[in-house]
């Protein structure tokens, strides 16, 4: 039997026959060179292209992509489970990844404004569960004169039931004086579906009952019972265009909107953007912030709108 190649021997192992040696050895040294990019859609279009122009040897050429198929299912079977393995052993605090991101404008002239945007967010994803931490704060003066303060933390966990369906917890903490509360608390809990999970996007939505604090600016304090309504969508356009958060210069854009109503107070909060991938972990990202709140004191708009141009540090 003439000698193989390594790349086709450590693919095909045990699995390899006499049959296998009858592959011209120039569609062999093509087979084994896409193997070795790594990409599976160009080998599997290496391997029809190899039975398309080779139809007498289209068996044997099959033959090597069924092994192929298999070392890669196996390949991925092994790594699924060294990955739950890990999770497993893993402390609380190890397996966290996330992002942090910075903005700052200063003009002067006319008008002397600064503003400063920070904000982290951290996720850790289990076998079962996935944990999700959010911090944020802006800040602006406009000639000497404070003209936005909001801070926000907030955590969410959630449990995976099913291949599409998940309860999830939310614990929240706002202040915004701007639109009327120092302080604002709201948890709740529910029930979330994935209607779409795909390669290039997915779509998921969320719904429960709330309970919110709020203590206005005025000294009075309120609570009350409420609804929660989210969703999150995040399509991938391209390889280069993703509408949420990833993607080399890279343009990718974002959007989550989240809904809280009560009997006096609806709360809207809309968040989407796009982002330009600098290098693997640096991106810039633009993004437009709509918040709206239906009971606000006589001299404040109910809608406050934020664009924003930040760095973000992936980690």
């Amino acid at each position: 039997m003439p000698t193989r190649t390594i790349a086709a021997a450590a693919l095909c192992g045990l699995f390899a026959t006499p049959a296998f040696a009858e592959v011209p050895p120039d569609v062999q040294a093509m087979i084994d060179a896409a193997i070795a990019t790594g990409d599976k859609a160009k080998v599997e279009t290496v391997f029809d292209l190899a039975k398309q122009t080779q139809p007498d040897h289209a068996e044997e050429i099959e033959a090597l992509a069924v092994v192929w198929r298999a070392d890669q299912e196996e390949a991925k079977r092994l790594a699924e489970q060294h990955k739950q393995e890990e999770i497993r052993q893993a402390g609380m605090l190890d397996l966290w990844s996330g992002e942090g991101q910075v903005g700052a404008f200063l003009s002067t002239g006319n008008s002397e404004d600064a503003g400063l945007s920070v904000a982290l967010n951290l996720k850790r994803e289990g076998i079962d569960w996935t944990h999700a931490l959010r911090a944020s704060a802006d800040y602006q003066r406009s000639n000497g004169v404070t003209s936005r303060e909001r801070y926000l933390v907030a955590y969410e966990p959630r449990f995976q039931m099913g291949e599409n369906l998940f309860a999830y917890g939310l614990a929240q903490y706002e202040h915004d004086k701007f639109q009327g509360f120092d302080h604002r608390y709201a948890v709740s809990g529910g029930v979330g579906y994935t209607l779409l999970d795909s390669d290039s996007a997915t779509l998921s939505i969320k719904a429960g009952p709330a309970y919110r604090v709020t203590q206005r600016t005025d000294g009075t304090s309120v609570d009350r019972i409420a609804g929660l309504f989210g969703m999150d969508f995040d399509w991938e356009l391209s390889d280069r265009i993703t509408f949420t958060q990833d993607a080399n210069a890279v343009a990718e854009t974002g959007a989550e909107a989240l809904l809280i109503v009560d009997s006096a107070n609806t709360t809207l909060n809309l968040l989407s953007g796009i982002d330009f991938k600098v290098s693997d972990r640096l991106r810039s990202r633009l993004s437009y912030q709509l918040e709206y709140n239906s009971n606000v004191p006589a001299d404040q708009s109910s809608t406050d709108t934020l664009t924003r141009f930040t760095l973000v540090y992936g980690f």
